[in-house]
Order: C-alpha cells, then structure tokens, then sequence
C-alpha cells in the first residue's frame, strides 16, 4: 500500500478542507454538505492527529457502520506510516460492548455477557406473552419489542415507564394496557441470563458513566480525541453518552463531530436533529467548518438543492456550490404520467434511452422511492425492457417473505396438491399447527402415495385434527368462488378470511407497517392486472384471461426468471433512505406526489414536513449528471385507483434549473394552494391535465357499447370505440382517446358511460 507525506495528502483538500484537518484542539464542528469530501476530511483528519504525534490507541472514532469503519482504517493506511493499529475505530455497539466487557460487573452483569440479537430480543418477548397468556395478535411481538426499544432510546427504566401517565394512555388506546409489566418482565429475564441487548450497550454504557465515576474517569483518560462520524443521525442516548465520554460541560477535551444537518432523515429510528443544530450551545467554544463545494453534482441539481432546503424552518445556514459543468449542465426533467403503470413503463424507457444516447452503464442508473412497496412496477417494466437490476437493500418484491406468503395461498387455492405453497401456509398466521403434525400429514401422504391435501381431508390426527379440518373449509371456501371471483376478488378474501391482513396491521413497527404496506402494493397489483388494458403481463399470455391462474402464470414467468449472475452489471431500485450516502451518474425520484413524498404520515407530526424535505435534497443530491423527477396523476391504492397531486417539492425548485419540452410549454399546479406552477414533461411532449369524470357518471351495460360510439372512461377521459374482438363474455374493445391515443380495454371489468 503506497504511503503519502503530509505534504501530499493536505495538497488534495480544498482551503477549508485544509483547515478542518489540521484544526488543534478544542470543540470541532464540521459540516459537509453532499459530495463536499467528508470522509476524506475525516479520515485525514485522524491521519493527521497520527502524523502529529497523538498515539492511535488515544483515538476514539464512532460510527454507524462497522462499514465505515473499516474504510476509515483503510484510507488511514494509505496516509500514515505504520497505519492506525490501536485506534478505536467502530460503531457505537461495538465499542461500548468493548468497553462494558472491562466493567460489567459493576452493573450486576457478568464480563462475558450474552449478546441479545433483534431475532434473540423477541424470542423473550414471545416467551413472557405466552406465560401471561395474552393474545399475540393484539400484543405482537415486534410491535411489543419496539415499544420496549423505543422506551430504552429515551432512557426510561420500566419503572419511570409505568409513573408515564402519556405513555400508559397510549398503551391502554393501544388496547395493550400491560406493555409496562412486560418491559420489567423482559429486563428482569434478560438480566438474569447474563445478557444485554442492543439497547442496553447503549444504555448500560450510560448508565455506567453517570453512576460509576471510577469507571468512567478510567475510560475517559484512555482518549484524547473522540470523532464522532454521521453526528446527525445520532440519537439523544448517543449524544449524552458522548457529552459524558469528555466530562460534558466542565471539561474542553477534543470532540470533533461532523455532519449535515440537511442530511438528517432517520427521525423514525430516534435520530434527533437538535443533537447537530444544538452543539454550538452545549460547546460555545466550538470551532465551525462548512464544507460547501459540491464535487459531484452539476450546477443546476446543486441549485435546485439550495432552493429546496432553504424552505425548512430550523438549519445551519449554509450554500453548496459546484465549478462542475456549468455551461454545459444538463437541466432536471420533470416526468407527469397519467397512472402509476405508465410512471414505471415511462421510466424504463428512459433508462433505455439514457444508455442508448449518452451510453451509460448500467452501474451508473438508480431508481429512487418512498416505499419499497412502490418497487413493484418498476421491476415489471424493467423485466420487460430486459434491463438488469437489483433491489438494494432489501429483496426483489416477489422474494419477500409476506408477498410469498399471500401468493402461496392463491397457488394452494388454485392447485391444492402444490404441496410447496401448502407447508408454507398451513400454519401462517399460526393456527396451531405444528411441524409434527405437518410431518404426520406427509409421513401419511407418503403411505397412501397421495397428496399431503388428500391426507389432510381424511386422515386421523389426533387433536390436531380439527386444525387441519379448519384450514380445509378454509380453503374449499375460497376455491369455491374460483369461477365467479376474478384474481383481485379473490385474493382479498384470502388476505381477510386468513387474517393474513389483521395479523399483520397488529405489527405497528416501521418494518411491520412495511411489510402491510407490499402486501397491500401486491393487491394492487393484482387489481391492475385484471383491469389491464393494452397487454397482458407476459408477452403472448390471452389477454382476455383475467383468471387467478392467469395471474399465477404472469408473475411465476417474472419470479422465476433466471437470476442474474452477480458480475452482471444492474440498475439499481432502493429507497431514498437506503440510497444515502451513494451517488450515480443518473437518478431518477419517483412517486412525487403529495401523501406519498411527502408521505402522509409524516405531515401529521410537527416536524415531519422538515424532514420530508431533508430526504427529498438527500434524494436529487445522489445524481452526478442526470436527474429525472416523476409523479402521477392516479395511482392504485387499496384496491381503488385514487388521484393523486404532484408534491409541493417539485413546485419548489426555481424554473430556470428545469428542462421545458421542445414541444410544449405546458404547466402545471402543485396540489398546494397558492404554490407556483411548474414545467413538465411527458415523454417530450404535452400533456393535459388528469380527467376527472362528469359528477353524472353512470357506468353503461356492456352490451350498449357498440362500434362507432362515444364514450367516457372514467380514468382516460372521453374515446371513441373502434372495434371490438372476442367472445360476448370476454369482449375487448379498442378505443381511440382524445389524450392518450389508442388503447385496448376488456370490457368485462372496465366501467364506461356511453355519451353517444
């Protein structure tokens, strides 16, 4: 590894990048802006503490990810002769876990402590529900978990938890009055195992330096800098475990903390932005350096930046800039489609465009969303693109567990002898049936050398017998609208009749309201698929066929596709939060529309609009080069086609960053009163506004739609009927629209007035 002097290193930074690194003692507050060389600045920063002679095992530098640390360590390499061995580099579990080893048995813990994983967390959870006998769909476990989570993060004992008037009334309008016993019940048990969990590295790290003062001055005198990287993104236990690490406030040791303010979009994980915008008040002695000077954006995304952050109340003042392509800058193009389906088919075409003319990579393509839910389409339109992708951070849509779930019990439904899709659900949610009678079932099955559904119609077993006779009605009950239920029916039954869908609103953590949000995104989906109206899912698939079994085939054809290898280069779909920190040549934010981003939620908490915004500058600072906005003007939501309003972010970026259509001059109004307009594009053309149907609509009998007639759509407006094919009950009519042009409608389960 090639080794640089001083000299070298400090000539790559820019003037105040130069000053931050080599800043002397004392309070160091440092904000970077995006692409401003943040991690160079602080991994420079500690390099040059080593150059100058502090010992590297004086060092304490914190992270959030054992990631960070270790590139931390890499790039120290590179710059210091010998290298950091010594220093303590890592994430606040890691090293506090370290330190708490020394001194557990100051806290009633023994030194090699267990370690409780989220996974070990709720299996005692699990545990003391089922000894108090409560019922897990009201206290489930995740949602219990968190709570207790959430109570640790904010420093309250279950004691100081249960004198909580605001918290016991919030539990008891929970209707899980007992979440109070079950805290003391969970620290208790966790005590006596010797183990602590995730939480408690935190809070016994705490908890040791406010009570043990021996301990923590021998822990304080083992540092003399402590960094602090990601300082936005810190929580309130994190901060004053850090303030207490340096003997907060008489003490003017070396804290160097460094951070964006504008970047802080993890609220719901209990970050709090008043650690970053308050520490000039804890340390009034803190020397201040802006990184301003974006290296990686071009001028017109860097402005837009600027104009959409200046909006929120609270900030560090600040205004990143860029010498990057000025002249020659391509502007942000703003997309407007009619429907959520067209949104992702748009996109894809883009991104095939994109790589055609200005020959990108792959590699160098992401697209960005609110929800992960909202991935589904766009992996469609890109199968059917043939572009390669990945889904970063998470799984494809159709590999996660809950959308596998649902679509195993329409397999089962459909085919009762799939016997894959059948152990998947026979127990799911939990009605009692274990794997020894699973197993039974099979080992009978085996015998009779029949299906496992036929042995579980007629085989004896025991006192699990009127389970699996239950789980069978069930079914039959379901296969029993097969023929007059189309694939969308159908599949709401079986979330509701399963109570798939009410175990899983129990679950009101952010990953449990995740997981019903897919599963709500797969029922849309399904929706669209049976009210679909130009192709089918599949190329070559009947597209008069609307069956669950049709259905089944179209999306096997898309899970089952082959994997792609893992040297093939991929675009790439990930949430704004996922994305930040990584930056692509073309970013492409979807779904802007207001109550999706900004997400509804958010707008009903006091400071949630703010940090709506920070995730939208995170979101459009990811892109090098090219930057494309969309939104909808409909979008499926429970089943029902609801229309939407573009996000009052769009309407806040300044019109000469926006690329106008060679075409067309069109605007449009933010759904926000009193916003300005906004330019907007729609494949480089104009387009109207979203059609809103007459308040005398009435849908016409199938059969008084005829060729030649005019009628209106409630979703596309008014058209005019071309020609109709197929058999009487599965008829398609080709209509011609003012505004969208030709398309292909079934008219089976399409809702039309004839106006003439």
């Amino acid at each position: 590894m090639i080794e640089q002097s001083a000299a070298s290193y400090l000539d790559e930074l820019n003037d105040v990048q130069r000053q931050a690194v080599t800043h002397e003692t004392g309070p160091l507050q440092i904000i970077a802006g995006p692409g401003s060389g943040k991690t160079r600045v602080l991994t420079y920063r500690i390099s040059h503490l080593i150059n100058s002679g502090v010992k590297p095992w004086r060092i304490l530098a914190l992270t959030f990810t054992n990631k960070a640390a270790r590139e931390m360590r890499e790039r120290i390499d590179t710059v210091v002769p010998g290298g950091a061995n010594g220093m303590w580099a890592g994430t606040f579990h890691s090293l506090f876990a370290r330190l708490l080893r020394v001194h557990a048995d100051r806290l009633g813990y023994p030194n090699n402590f267990s370690i409780y994983d989220t996974q070990d967390s709720r299996s005692v959870v699990k545990q003391i529900l089922r000894e108090e006998q409560l019922d897990p769909k009201v206290y489930n476990v995740a949602a219990v978990a968190g709570r207790i989570s959430t109570a640790k993060t904010r420093m309250l004992s279950p004691e100081a938890y249960q004198l909580n008037t605001e918290l016991k009334e919030y539990d008891k309008q929970s209707r899980r009055p007992l979440i109070g016993m079950i805290y003391e019940k969970y620290v208790n048990r966790c005590k006596r195992a010797g183990a602590m969990d995730f939480d408690d590295l935190l809070l016994k790290m705490y908890e040791l330096l406010v009570k043990h003062e021996e301990a923590a001055e021998q822990i304080r005198s083992k540092f003399d800098h402590i960094l602090v990287d990601e300082f936005q993104d810190t929580n309130h236990l994190q901060y004053e475990i850090v303030k207490r690490l340096i003997k907060y406030p008489e003490s003017k040791e070396n804290i160097c903390i460094v951070g964006d303010d504008a970047q802080s979009i993890y609220a719901f994980r209990g970050a709090t932005i008043k650690n970053i915008l308050d520490f000039q008040r804890d340390f009034p002695d803190t020397t201040v350096f802006k990184l301003e000077q974006n290296y990686r954006s071009t001028h017109h995304i860097v402005a837009a930046a600027n104009t959409i952050i200046k909006n929120n109340r609270r900030q560090i003042e600040k205004k990143i800039f860029t010498d990057k392509n000025i002249d020659d800058a391509e502007k942000i193009n703003i997309v407007k489609t009619m429907t959520d389906q067209e949104e992702a088919k748009r996109v894809a075409g883009l991104i095939a465009e994109q790589k055609h003319r200005y020959h990108l990579a792959n590699t160098d393509i992401a697209i960005l969303y609110r929800t992960n839910s909202q991935s589904r389409l766009f992996e469609e339109h890109l199968r059917k693109n043939n572009i390669p992708y990945r889904v970063y951070g998470g799984m494809s849509f159709y590999q996660r567990k809950e959308v596998k779930d649902v679509i195993a019990y329409l397999r089962v439904i459909v085919n009762p002898t799939d016997e894959e899709a059948l152990r998947r659900v026979i127990n799911y949610p939990k009605r009692g049936i274990g794997q020894t009678t699973i197993d039974k079932v099979s080992m009978i099955a085996d015998r009779m050398n029949r299906p496992m559904w036929d042995a579980m119609m007629t085989a004896d077993l025991g006192r699990a017998t009127a389970k699996i006779r239950d789980f069978v009605k069930l079914i039959k009950g379901l296969q029993s609208v097969l023929t007059t239920s189309n694939a969308h029916e159908l599949a709401e039954r079986v979330v509701q009749a399963s109570t798939m869908l009410s175990t899983l609103k129990s679950d009101t953590t952010i990953e449990g309201m995740g997981r019903l949000e897919n599963v709500v995104a797969l029922l849309d989906g399904i929706k669209d698929f049976v009210e679909q109206d130009d192709v089918a899912y599949v190329e070559g698939d009947d597209p008069s066929d609307r069956s669950l079994a049709a259905y089944l085939q179209s999306i096997a054809l898309l899970t089952d596709a082959d994997e792609e290898k893992k040297d093939t280069p991929t675009v790439t779909l990930m949430s704004v939060h996922a994305a930040k920190g990584l930056e692509f040549k073309s970013v492409f934010v979807t779904g802007l529309e207001e109550n999706l981003f900004p997400s509804g939620m958010a707008l009903q908490e006091r400071n949630g609009l703010d940090e709506e915004r920070r995730l939208f500058y995170v979101a459009i600072t990811r892109a090098e080069r090219f930057l494309t906005l969309t939104y909808s003007k409909s979008r499926y939501k429970f089943g029902n086609m609801q229309m939407s309003s573009p996000s009052r972010f769009v309407s806040e970026i300044s019109d000469e960053n926006i690329a106008a259509s060679a075409n067309s001059s069109s605007r449009v109004k933010s759904g926000i009163s009193g916003m300005p307009k906004r330019k907007v594009l729609r494949g480089g053309g104009a387009f109207k506004a979203a059609f809103t149907p007459p308040k005398d609509f009435k849908a016409s009998p199938v059969s008084a739609i005829q060729v030649g007639c005019k009628i209106i759509h409630p979703k596309f407006g008014e058209g005019k009927v071309q020609s109709l094919d197929g058999s009487p009950e599965n008829r398609i009519a080709t209509i011609h629209f003012q505004d969208l042009g030709q398309k292909k409608i079934m008219l089976r389960f399409s809702k039309m007035m004839v106006v003439e």
